[in-house]
């Protein structure tokens, strides 16, 4: 199918937020997805053709990844990065949507979630980051030094996108010419270190237990069974403290549910999405 896309960056929040809209029909429930860490509106790339049958769907880059802004006055906590979600809706007029988060995304939906519970009527949350404490002090010192961008750009090429793709797709069959160069992109604009390393210091880590029984959205949590980046555990605790969550799990999968698994996980979606309207 051909879809109908609208790219464009919007002035939210002190920082730039690029957006890709794909528009269904004004009846149509309005879906917000929000990508992990490292990662853009790329890494949906394979599950938005299906989402787009029944949702307008809106793809947003989280700061400081992807095409949106790489400022280091911009706050990269994750209550901020929630606030600009939250910021960019109102201004588009969104009064109520449906939102799913792969990952750091993930977290971020649910301090969106926590904020303003009025806003989103459900949550799928894909391998979702959980539990992870801010950063240690010494390396929130360290962020501040002038070589530390440059630690950050080396740490990531010593790496390499080869490895970091082989860590978070199961089947490694599917990494191709296209998922490299699409991963890699983003990584080519030096300030992009720079404002990562601002991220370092400003993350405040993910929400506390007692915040996440107070969530009374309901969540549909779909996990890879062999997710090494956020094991299923995580999944399985975040199941226990979310009071309205549902838990499945997908075989031979890893963490990168929405490249490895886009029909499986846009059937979820939709059943879980559709079921309450």
């Amino acid at each position: 199918m051909t879809l109908n896309i609208e790219k464009s960056i919007h002035n939210i929040n002190g920082t730039e937020l690029y957006v890709e809209r794909f528009e269904h029909s004004s009846s149509a429930p309005v879906l917000v997805l929000l990508h992990g860490f490292l990662s853009s509106s790329f890494s949906f790339r394979r599950l938005i053709p299906y989402l787009a049958d029944d949702f307008t769907v809106i793809s947003i880059d989280l700061p400081p990844f992807g095409q949106s802004g790489k400022s280091t006055s911009f706050t990269y906590s994750c209550n901020n990065l929630a606030m600009t979600v939250i910021q960019y809706l109102e201004a588009a007029g969104v009064k109520s949507c449906c939102l799913a988060g792969h990952s750091m995304g993930g977290q971020i939906s649910m301090y969106v979630m926590k904020n303003r519970p009025d806003l989103i009527s459900d949550t799928v949350l894909l391998c979702s980051s959980s539990y992870l404490p801010g950063a240690q002090r010494h390396l929130k010192y360290m962020s501040h030094l002038p070589f530390f961008p440059y630690f950050v750009r080396r740490r990531l090429e010593k790496t390499g996108i080869e490895k970091n793709l082989q860590n978070v797709v199961y089947n490694q069959n599917l990494i191709d010419d296209d998922m490299r160069i699409g991963y890699l992109t983003p990584f080519l604009d030096n300030q992009i270190f720079k404002a990562m390393a601002k991220m370092l210091r400003d993350r405040e880590g993910d929400l506390a237990e007692q915040d996440l029984h107070n969530i009374q959205t309901r969540c549909l949590l779909i996990w890879g069974e062999h997710d090494k980046v956020v094991p299923l555990t995580i999944g399985q605790r975040l199941h226990r403290d979310l009071p309205n969550s549902t838990l499945i799990v997908i075989k031979d999968t890893g963490h990168l549910l929405p490249e490895e698994q886009p029909e499986m996980v846009h059937r979820y979606m939709r059943d879980f999405f559709l079921e309450a309207k």
